[in-house]
């Protein structure tokens, strides 16, 4: 049984994760998150899929972004065709 690297629970069914050059053991997911993943720097949630980076700062989406920086940044955007139609 190895002891998760933030609540400190026994478990029989952990996982190791690496990030950098440092291994951590987790018991769950949410363990993991809560210790590893970084902050919106906007809105303060933890960011657990790809989000945004601004000049260091991170994330959780472009409508926290332009609340919070001078750019025009979107989720998604039109792509234009050149020549022809689809």
């Amino acid at each position: 049984m190895a002891e998760c690297a933030w609540c400190h629970n026994e478990y029989d069914k952990t996982f190791s994760v690496t990030y950098g050059d440092q291994s951590y053991v987790f018991d769950c997911f949410e363990c993991a998150i809560t210790m590893l993943a970084p902050t919106c720097a906007h809105c303060g949630c933890r960011i657990i899929g790809h989000g945004d980076e601004v000049d260091g700062r991170f994330y959780c989406c472009a409508s926290c972004v332009r609340a919070a920086e001078p750019v025009d940044l979107h989720d998604r955007a039109t792509a234009g065709h050149v020549g022809g139609t689809r």
